[in-house]
């Protein structure tokens, strides 16, 4: 499994109540989507993940009724399967 170096970006839509994680310099790519509202971005020329996309996130996080606490830095496994 290929791991991830480098930035990674992120971006919430406050109106759409969307993350974006962005890896790397932004460049064109596909999503597809998994399931629950979450997606990836796809280089269509390399096939690599360039960035997932979480929709309804807020919302999501309410209905735990707890805090998350994410301590940084942190290491992040992405899978397909």
């Amino acid at each position: 499994m290929k791991q991830l170096t480098g930035k990674i970006s992120l971006h919430f839509d406050e109106e759409g109540d969307m993350l974006e994680m962005t890896f790397g310099k932004p460049r064109k790519a596909v999503a597809k989507e998994l399931k629950n509202d979450v997606a990836i971005r796809v280089d269509s020329r390399s096939g690599e993940i360039v960035g997932v996309m979480i929709l309804n996130f807020v919302k999501r996080f309410r209905l735990q009724k707890k805090t998350l606490k994410i301590e940084l830095p942190v290491k992040v496994t992405l899978s397909t399967s």
